[in-house]
């Protein structure tokens, strides 16, 4: 965005507060630093160019440490760069508290790229609002709104703001403020979070789990004081999406381990996108026969290539659990950059056949690898279904594990139960059903057991606490397709509970 001449007179324009410390703080240098995260975004989360997203979730660290992740988000707003010209921007504060929501007097907010205007007409729609104030000095020295200006300057075209500081308001009093900002395909919506602070990784990795669930399945009743710094607007977005039937994709979640920090106190980072489902459906639809070839044909690849160190991973660190109480930790620089790649799977342990404990993930958030690793010890130690998997049993060595990679989620355009039947494929489709909070889940082996499509959808809609007869204008499916191995195909003599793995 160009500079408009505006000087930076502290009255009119807040200055930046972080560049040079968050993130360069000279023009040249920082329009090839983004520029630069957002052509890692293009290679590593290709799906954002399917999804139009009319909000997003982005974190506010420095850019060393969060960069990628904050450009997982943006990368999806640059198919509709020219449309976007106000940003209703929403972040946690730092420095002076607040109770409510606090916008500022000035006209424009400065960063190393140039000035950006404030909307005062938008804003002037919400100061009749005991929740909003003109509060300057929260805003001063605050980084969780200015760190995501060179991002927007870079993807956007023209466009104005309306930047909150976010105190501990209600979620209800920040809905309504979105509801009153909403607008048309002209607004989006940003709130700016960071996760967990400080943790261990490992502890970081499962709290930064839950608040992905909590997001995905748009439970703002689900995260908690310690999950996010920007909570508050999160509930609040939550609330809204809920309201108005948006569908939510996780862009990218990792945590300052997995960047540039140690691994002793980590920060986490997440990305979201929130859109509408008929967009997504149109993307989606045209192009799943493409989307389904390249990942079938890459996943094979590496699964054929990498499959048995994958079930050794996944073997190792159960019996690490068992023998020291505690997952085994995965150095990622140890593993070829197919597994270090995002991916989704499911592990499922079978006992002389029969199912033995199965969890897994629907979105890839995390290095494949890592997600192998924590699947595997849940589908041990945490399927209540089951009792937790014990030493004796590994003893007697009689337990398989079968590792199912999956593809994207599609989701599924359908007017009724009867018209939804009809499109699923036998044998191929695995299906997610979601209705508000409750989701149900069946990889494409559940056929198997269920061939025939209604008994199948019906079963699924029992899995996830509905009834078989149940329907709704709001029921929600996708599907998606699975390249798997297991441990009884590998070569004979290989002691999946004993052998140590070369790549770990």
């Amino acid at each position: 965005m160009e500079q408009d001449g505006m000087e930076i007179d502290r009255r009119l324009v807040r200055p930046p507060a972080v560049a040079g410390i968050f993130y360069p703080g000279t023009p040249k240098e920082l329009t090839a630093t983004v520029r630069f995260y957002l052509s890692q975004a293009t290679e590593k989360f290709s799906d954002a160019k399917l999804i139009s997203p009319k909000a997003i979730i982005a974190p506010h660290a420095g850019y060393v440490y969060s960069g990628l992740t904050a450009a997982a988000g943006y990368k999806s707003l640059q198919s509709r760069a020219n449309k976007i010209t106000r940003v209703v921007m929403m972040g946690p504060c730092h420095r002076v508290g607040i109770s409510g929501l606090a916008l500022p007097s000035t006209q424009a907010f400065s960063s190393p790229l140039g000035n950006v205007p404030v909307d005062t007409d938008a804003a002037a729609k919400i100061m009749h609002l005991d929740q909003v104030n003109i509060y300057n000095e929260t805003h001063e020295k605050d980084h969780s709104l200015e760190v995501h200006l060179p991002f927007l300057q870079t993807i956007l075209t023209r466009f104005s703001i309306v930047p909150l500081i976010v105190g501990q308001p209600a979620p209800s009093d920040v809905a309504e403020v979105l509801n009153l900002l909403w607008g048309g395909e002209e607004t989006l919506i940003l709130v700016s979070s960071d996760l967990s602070h400080y943790r261990s990784y490992e502890d970081a990795q499962k709290i930064d789990d839950i608040t992905r669930e909590a997001i995905e399945q748009l439970d703002d009743r689900a995260l908690g004081d310690q999950q996010a710094c920007g909570r508050h607007a999160i509930k609040g977005l939550i609330q809204v999406a809920r309201d108005r039937g948006l569908h939510v994709t996780t862009a990218d979640v990792r945590n300052s381990g997995d960047t540039a920090g140690a691994k002793d106190k980590v920060v986490g980072y997440g990305s979201w996108l929130f859109s509408d489902s008929p967009a997504l459906v149109k993307s989606h639809i045209s192009a799943t026969v493409n989307e389904e070839k390249s990942f079938g044909d890459t996943t094979q690849e590496t699964l054929d290539r990498y499959g048995e160190a994958l079930l050794v991973v996944a073997a190792k660190t159960i019996r690490n659990s068992l023998s020291k109480q505690a997952p085994m930790r995965i150095n990622l620089a140890s593993f070829p950059r197919e597994l270090q790649a995002h991916g989704a799977c499911f592990v499922t342990l079978n006992k002389n056949g029969k199912l033995r404990g199965c969890i897994g993930s629907i979105e890839a958030w995390r290095p494949l690898v890592t997600d192998v690793a924590e699947n595997a010890c849940k589908a041990a130690f945490q399927d209540t279904r089951f009792d937790k998997l014990s030493s004796q049993e590994l003893a007697e060595n009689d337990i398989s594990i079968h590792i199912s990679v999956l593809s994207p989620k599609m989701p599924m355009s359908f007017s009724s139960e009867e018209d939804l039947i009809t499109q699923v494929r036998p044998g191929l489709d695995g299906l997610v059903l979601v209705e508000g909070k409750q989701r149900g889940v069946f990889l494409p082996v559940v056929w198997d057991a269920l061939p025939e499509p209604r008994t199948f959808l019906r079963q699924l809609k029992r899995k996830a606490g509905l009834s078989e007869d149940h329907w709704s204008s709001s029921l929600k499916v996708f599907r998606f397709v699975t390249r798997g191995i297991s441990s009884e195909t590998i070569p004979a003599g290989a002691d999946l509970w004993q052998t140590k793995s070369k790549s770990e």
